[in-house]
């Protein structure tokens, strides 16, 4: 979104271009925040004060954020200016499925959808950083069949997506 990008309600939080879309964001991060504490609970962890506040942070806009940018928040706020203290946190929201890695930024970004079964596409916006997750179910689908046809079995993968989104489309 652009810095001046007005957010009136939208009528619901899942939509796939959430990042793109105008919405009530503070609806949007309040019921993410609340799905990761049921997650967190469900899965035996906890959200410590400083993971739940690394989730805040990357709630804050959908944007993916570095892990030296969350620390300097984190350092501002007094929770430690040590790289492992962002780290730590980062890893703990990205295995519990709370945050994904984006890797072309080499930054995380929050998970919309915490909980649901997915496979979203990043959708990164090459003037703003914005990203959202779009739903990538046949893309996956046909990575493992192409695989597959060749006896590989994928473990994990990652589709990002370079491009401008519609705010800054709109403004080139």
């Amino acid at each position: 979104m652009p810095p001046d990008h007005e957010e009136p309600a939208c009528p619901g939080c899942a939509a796939p271009d959430l990042a793109f879309a105008r919405h009530d964001h503070a609806h949007c991060a309040a019921d993410v925040l609340a799905r990761a504490e049921t997650l967190a609970t469900a899965a035996g962890a906890r959200l410590t004060p400083v993971r739940r506040r690394v989730l805040e942070i990357l709630l804050e806009k959908h944007r993916a954020m570095g892990a030296y940018d969350v620390l300097q928040r984190l350092a501002a706020e007094g929770f430690g200016n040590q790289p492992p203290v962002a780290y730590r946190a980062l890893e703990f929201l990205v295995d519990l499925g709370l945050a994904h890695r984006i890797r072309r930024l080499n930054a995380f970004a929050a998970c919309m959808h915490p909980g649901e079964a997915h496979a979203p596409a990043f959708l990164i916006c090459r003037s703003c950083d914005a990203v959202a997750e779009a739903p990538a179910q046949a893309v996956r689908d046909a990575l493992n069949a192409a695989a597959a046809a060749m006896g590989f079995v994928i473990e994990r993968s990652n589709v990002e997506a370079l491009g401008l989104c519609p705010g800054c489309r709109d403004a080139a």
